[in-house]
């Protein structure tokens, strides 16, 4: 089963600062795979999401997908483009990219 929760992410308005997440059991989960290794921290995975669209994330889901974790972002470029990824929570790699298109 699909466990997932979201995050807002106010970065962009409080200055890099982490965000807290929605529920309690969703962050304990979370800081329990990390503590197991299981996934890298949030803080890398935006590294690589912003060095990869150059975009600021606005949001993140975290969820167990087909036996592995799964970030989801929502991320805002410069340009005002909207750009969705899907990062491998494990290894850091962009398993998906959706872009919002201009027409």
């Amino acid at each position: 089963m699909k466990r997932c929760f979201t995050l807002l992410l106010l970065t962009a308005c409080l200055g890099g600062t982490l965000p807290a997440l929605a529920d309690r059991d969703d962050h304990e989960r979370a800081r329990d795979a990390l503590e197991r290794g299981e996934v890298l921290p949030l803080t890398r995975i935006l590294e690589i999401a912003e060095a990869d669209t150059g975009g600021r994330a606005i949001e993140v889901e975290f969820e167990r997908d087909d036996g592995r974790w799964v970030y989801e972002l929502e991320l805002i470029t410069p340009d005002g483009r909207l750009v969705e990824l899907e990062i491998d929570g494990a290894t850091g790699a962009i398993l998906d990219r959706d872009e919002e298109d201009d027409d």
